[in-house]
Parts: structure tokens; C-alpha cells; sequence
């Protein structure tokens, strides 16, 4: 088996990351928690409370999971490398991912900011092949858009030697 990429992402990423499951998390808790609340206000009954307290603690507990325990680990488990012939990607925590694309199959390279990765001086480049996209998260600015250029250009190459 390959060795591991030996490049990982931006540090920074992993308060990208956190910002951003924070938002969801909270939204999907005030989607869940609302609307009870105000029947336990309306018509109060002990089944209503003891579901907006279990709620409570599901929301803390996924507070601490995606915001204290995932991050440093996600982000120990993210790599990449670029090579002359293709890019290797490696993620996931429970489910390990690799991919090895080569750059004769690439059609497109592109980079993308939100707000939180522009906030953070941060950029994502997408490589993408007739199979799908694949995304390399949390890159600085300037490095991104050095893989994208090299990567345009690796794909160029490629094309042309056949």
C-alpha cells in the first residue's frame, strides 16, 4: 500500500470547521427546541419537558463532539500531494477515503471561498473529472491557487502526451 500525501491542510481550517458545524448545529437545536418550547408554554406537560431537557443535552453533547473532539482529528486525517501524473487525497475518520486522480482524467480546477474561509484567509480548490469533484478544504490563499494553476496545468500536459 501508498504511503500517505504529505501535505495537509491550513491549521486554520479546523476553526473553519468548527464555525461552520457550530451554525448548523445550533440552527437544527432551534429548529428542534422552538416549537416544543411554546407548546410546553401553551399546554405545559412533563413529557414536554423532559423532551426539551433531553434535547438540551444532545445539543451539549454534539457541541463538544464537533467543535472540541472531530477537528484536531479531521484534521490529522486530511492529506493530499500532488505528483506529475495525478493528486492523491486521503480523508475520513471512520471511513478512510483515497483517491488518486489522474490528470488525464481532469476536466476542470477551480477554487471557492465562503465567508468563514474567506474571514480565515482561506480557499478550497475543486479538481474536477467526468466521475465528480473532489475538494482539498482549508488552503491559504496563495497556495491554492498554486495547486489550481499547477493542477491546470499537470491536466494540459497530460492531454497533450497522448
Amino acid at each position: 500500500m501508498r504511503e500517505l500525501p504529505s501535505n495537509q491542510l491550513d491549521p486554520r481550517i479546523k476553526n473553519v470547521w468548527r464555525i461552520s458545524d457550530a451554525i448548523w448545529i445550533v440552527i437544527v437545536f432551534l429548529c428542534c427546541f422552538v416549537p416544543f418550547a411554546i407548546a410546553g408554554v401553551v399546554e405545559p406537560a412533563p413529557w414536554i419537558t423532559t423532551l426539551l431537557v433531553v434535547e438540551g443535552v444532545v445539543f451539549v453533547a454534539l457541541l463538544v463532539l464537533f467543535l472540541v473532539v472531530l477537528p484536531p482529528i479531521r484534521y490529522a486525517r486530511w492529506r493530499y500531494e500532488l505528483s506529475a501524473d495525478y493528486l492523491d487525497i486521503s480523508r475520513g475518520i471512520v471511513w478512510r477515503k483515497r483517491f488518486i486522480i489522474p490528470f488525464i482524467r481532469v476536466q476542470n480546477t477551480d477554487t471557492k471561498q465562503g465567508p468563514i474561509l474567506r474571514a480565515f484567509g482561506l480557499s478550497s480548490v475543486t479538481v474536477s473529472t467526468a466521475a465528480g469533484a473532489h475538494e482539498i478544504p482549508g488552503l491559504d490563499n496563495a497556495v491554492a491557487d498554486q495547486l489550481r494553476d499547477r493542477a491546470a496545468e499537470l491536466a494540459r500536459l497530460a492531454r497533450e502526451d497522448v
